[in-house]
């Protein structure tokens, strides 16, 4: 870097051919200058400049050593500017964790990977917290609210908790019409895979949230499997109502006790916080922001 610097004053004096109007030029004075020049010369053992007490002239070798530092100037320029913009254009791998229920993510992604050719996803599918800075993840796609401080956010958006059945289910055994009626149906639970804990259900009775200890006809820990359990009519269960809108919207399900399930949670897109964002994770937070068609 020492030698660049050094360059630069070279060429500048050349230029110019003067030491004090080189440095008024370069901010330093003309001591410094000459100074530089000197050591330049030191180094490569040869004499850049005849000098007088009134003006500088190249010799022989100076001249040469102008050429090929122009050439070497011009190449740093290049340089610069193809590097400004390789990192001004969205491009490279993008790595991005999602929940196991992400595949409802996946035609946004898609029209995403459309746009952006250059980039290259890396989608990884798992209810595991994982360490997005240590496991070297871009962004990380997860509900509730954010708890680490060392990563920076954005909601994309909220969705509500509903209780659902077939209608073939209800047609047989009635539709609760109070949460305590819920003891006497077949509930479906879903089981946390990390923690082998069963999801609470969020009933509401007034004012108070009802800790009943439902039925439990089937549990697991697959979401989908919960679904498609209620659709094949074998009971109610408790899902993210994104999770059920086709089928609501077919009429295949239905909510119930609509005014006692009052629970809502966020996904929040999630990644290392600091001052730069590279182009490739600015273009993705922005569309997901923008996109994601199922949340309210």
């Amino acid at each position: 870097m020492e030698s660049l610097s050094a360059i630069g004053v070279f060429v500048q004096a050349a230029e110019i051919r003067s030491f004090v109007a080189a440095g008024r030029a370069l901010g330093i004075s003309a001591s410094a200058v000459s100074k530089s020049i000197s050591r330049l010369e030191e180094k490569l053992g040869v004499r850049l400049f005849h000098r007088s007490t009134r003006n500088i002239t190249l010799t022989a070798e100076g001249a040469l050593f102008l050429d090929r530092c122009r050439r070497v100037i011009a190449e740093l320029d290049a340089a610069g500017d193809e590097l400004q913009q390789t990192s001004s254009t969205p491009r490279g791998s993008l790595r991005v964790s999602l929940p196991m229920i992400g595949g409802h993510f996946l035609p946004v992604f898609a029209e995403f990977q459309t746009l952006y050719p250059e980039i290259q996803l890396d989608l990884d599918f798992t209810d595991r917290l994982v360490d997005v800075i240590g496991e070297g993840f871009d962004a990380v796609i997860r509900s509730g609210a954010p708890k680490d401080s060392s990563l920076s956010s954005r909601c994309l958006g909220r969705y509500r908790m509903v209780a659902v059945g077939a209608p073939a289910y209800f047609a047989m055994h009635g539709k609760p019409v109070t949460p305590r009626d819920l003891l006497e149906h077949s509930c479906i639970h879903f089981r946390f895979p990390q923690t082998g804990k069963l999801q609470s259900w969020s009933i509401w009775d007034g004012m108070e949230e009802q800790g009943m200890d439902l039925p439990k006809s089937i549990i697991c820990n697959s979401v989908e499997g919960r679904v498609c359990f209620a659709l094949k009519g074998l009971g109610i269960t408790y899902a993210a109502d994104f999770m059920v809108k086709d089928a609501l919207l077919a009429g295949e399900l239905t909510t119930v006790l609509d005014e006692h399930t009052l629970e809502t949670s966020v996904f929040n897109l999630l990644w290392p916080s600091g001052r730069f964002v590279p182009p490739k994770l600015r273009v993705l937070i922005d569309f997901l922001s923008s996109k994601i068609p199922f949340l309210y």
